[in-house]
Protein backbone atom coordinates (compact mmCIF):
# COMPACT_ATOMS: atom_id res chain seq x y z
CA UNK A 1 0.00 0.00 0.00
CA UNK A 2 2.74 2.57 0.59
CA UNK A 3 5.79 1.95 -1.11
CA UNK A 4 7.31 5.27 0.67
CA UNK A 5 9.27 3.67 3.58
CA UNK A 6 7.72 4.38 7.00
CA UNK A 7 10.93 4.95 8.78
CA UNK A 8 11.19 7.82 6.13
CA UNK A 9 8.08 9.35 6.28
CA UNK A 10 8.12 9.53 10.24
CA UNK A 11 11.39 11.41 9.86
CA UNK A 12 9.93 14.30 7.66
CA UNK A 13 7.06 14.53 10.14
CA UNK A 14 9.04 15.38 12.83
CA UNK A 15 11.65 17.26 10.82
CA UNK A 16 8.69 19.41 9.93
CA UNK A 17 7.59 19.75 13.25
CA UNK A 18 10.91 21.02 14.43
CA UNK A 19 11.47 23.80 11.63
CA UNK A 20 7.92 24.70 11.61
CA UNK A 21 8.26 24.96 15.55
CA UNK A 22 10.58 28.19 15.13
CA UNK A 23 9.18 30.88 16.43
CA UNK A 24 11.00 33.28 13.51
CA UNK A 25 9.06 31.29 10.86
CA UNK A 26 5.98 33.00 9.57
CA UNK A 27 3.60 31.76 7.69
CA UNK A 28 0.79 33.73 5.29
CA UNK A 29 -2.98 34.05 6.12
CA UNK A 30 -3.24 32.69 2.19
CA UNK A 31 -0.61 30.02 2.18
CA UNK A 32 -3.04 27.87 -0.14
CA UNK A 33 -1.31 25.88 -2.98
CA UNK A 34 -2.13 27.59 -5.87
CA UNK A 35 -0.70 30.96 -5.73
CA UNK A 36 2.30 29.66 -7.22
CA UNK A 37 4.29 28.58 -3.96
CA UNK A 38 6.23 32.47 -3.59
CA UNK A 39 5.16 32.25 -0.28
CA UNK A 40 6.81 28.74 0.40
CA UNK A 41 9.79 29.59 -1.69
CA UNK A 42 10.24 33.04 0.06
CA UNK A 43 9.98 31.24 3.75
CA UNK A 44 13.04 28.97 2.66
CA UNK A 45 14.95 31.33 1.18
CA UNK A 46 14.37 33.64 4.44
CA UNK A 47 15.81 30.14 6.51
CA UNK A 48 18.14 28.70 3.94
CA UNK A 49 20.85 28.35 6.62
CA UNK A 50 18.75 26.78 9.36
CA UNK A 51 20.43 22.91 9.92
CA UNK A 52 16.80 21.70 9.73
CA UNK A 53 15.54 22.63 6.91
CA UNK A 54 18.75 22.09 5.37
CA UNK A 55 18.37 18.29 5.75
CA UNK A 56 14.96 18.41 5.52
CA UNK A 57 15.23 19.64 1.55
CA UNK A 58 18.25 17.66 1.06
CA UNK A 59 16.43 14.38 2.15
CA UNK A 60 13.16 15.18 0.19
CA UNK A 61 14.95 16.28 -2.61
CA UNK A 62 17.10 12.81 -2.34
CA UNK A 63 14.31 10.69 -2.52
CA UNK A 64 13.20 9.08 -6.33
CA UNK A 65 10.54 11.15 -7.71
CA UNK A 66 7.85 8.16 -6.92
CA UNK A 67 8.67 8.37 -3.53
CA UNK A 68 8.25 12.43 -3.65
CA UNK A 69 4.97 11.65 -5.60
CA UNK A 70 3.52 9.23 -2.77
CA UNK A 71 4.79 12.08 -0.43
CA UNK A 72 2.79 14.51 -2.20
CA UNK A 73 -0.30 11.92 -2.30
CA UNK A 74 0.25 11.47 1.27
CA UNK A 75 -0.69 15.38 1.88
CA UNK A 76 -3.51 15.57 -0.32
CA UNK A 77 -4.56 12.56 1.41
CA UNK A 78 -4.46 13.86 5.34
CA UNK A 79 -5.89 17.27 3.64
CA UNK A 80 -8.98 15.49 3.03
CA UNK A 81 -8.85 16.03 -0.89
CA UNK A 82 -9.10 12.56 -1.29
CA UNK A 83 -10.38 9.62 0.58
CA UNK A 84 -8.59 6.24 1.64
CA UNK A 85 -10.68 4.42 -1.50
CA UNK A 86 -9.24 7.20 -3.51
CA UNK A 87 -5.17 6.37 -2.96
CA UNK A 88 -4.59 4.82 -5.60
CA UNK A 89 -6.15 7.73 -7.33
CA UNK A 90 -4.12 10.13 -5.47
CA UNK A 91 -0.93 8.42 -6.32
CA UNK A 92 -1.20 8.77 -9.69
CA UNK A 93 -2.80 12.33 -9.96
CA UNK A 94 0.66 12.95 -7.65
CA UNK A 95 2.78 10.91 -10.27
CA UNK A 96 0.75 13.32 -13.19
CA UNK A 97 1.50 16.70 -11.06
CA UNK A 98 5.01 16.44 -9.50
CA UNK A 99 7.65 18.69 -10.41
CA UNK A 100 10.81 19.23 -8.44
CA UNK A 101 9.28 22.74 -7.18
CA UNK A 102 6.74 20.72 -5.03
CA UNK A 103 8.66 19.45 -2.90
CA UNK A 104 9.76 23.03 -1.56
CA UNK A 105 6.29 23.87 -1.21
CA UNK A 106 5.26 20.79 0.53
CA UNK A 107 8.07 21.15 3.06
CA UNK A 108 6.75 25.09 3.61
CA UNK A 109 3.27 23.96 4.17
CA UNK A 110 2.30 24.72 7.98
CA UNK A 111 0.44 21.55 8.54
CA UNK A 112 2.57 19.15 6.88
CA UNK A 113 3.56 16.79 9.73
CA UNK A 114 -0.37 16.86 10.48
CA UNK A 115 -1.51 15.83 6.99
CA UNK A 116 0.86 13.31 6.94
CA UNK A 117 -0.08 11.76 10.31
CA UNK A 118 -3.78 12.13 9.34
CA UNK A 119 -2.57 10.15 5.56
CA UNK A 120 -1.34 7.79 7.81
CA UNK A 121 -4.07 6.78 10.09
CA UNK A 122 -6.60 7.14 6.92
CA UNK A 123 -4.33 4.12 5.64
CA UNK A 124 -4.70 2.25 8.65
CA UNK A 125 -0.78 2.31 9.13
CA UNK A 126 0.49 1.87 12.89
CA UNK A 127 3.01 4.00 13.35
CA UNK A 128 4.59 6.02 16.29
CA UNK A 129 5.74 9.29 16.72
Amino acid sequence: MLRLNLETVLWIIASTREFHAKEEVVFPDDSVEGNDGDWAMQILADHGSDNTLRELRMAVHNLEPSEQAELLALKWLGRGDYGPNEWEAAKSDAADNWCPEIMDRLIATPLISEYLIEALEALGIDHEE
